[in-house]
């Protein structure tokens, strides 16, 4: 039996949201769906500043400038929501 490795290519491709989740869509084809209240600032944002995405860190990352948010497609992946503030 020949077993072939994927190859995985976690750089983000789109980002979108629903009512209650952010939905980020990698480039190999992989999507990542996370409850959006695991990220109080995404949460509270508009629309439009949801919309006002960049990709981020060679593409592994993504940035909110309007709202100073960062993830990364490692942490989305391990299911890591935002630190609690003290």
């Amino acid at each position: 039996m020949n077993i072939s490795a994927k190859v995985t290519d976690e750089r983000v491709l789109d980002v979108r949201f629903d009512e209650a989740s952010l939905i980020v869509d990698l480039m190999d084809g992989r999507t990542i769906s996370v409850p959006l209240a695991w990220y109080p600032r995404l949460l509270r944002a508009t629309p439009e500043q949801r919309a006002g995405w960049e990709r981020a860190g060679a593409g592994y990352g993504i940035h909110w400038p309007d709202i100073d948010e960062d993830l990364s497609t490692e942490g989305l992946l391990r299911g890591a929501p935002a630190p609690r503030a003290a």
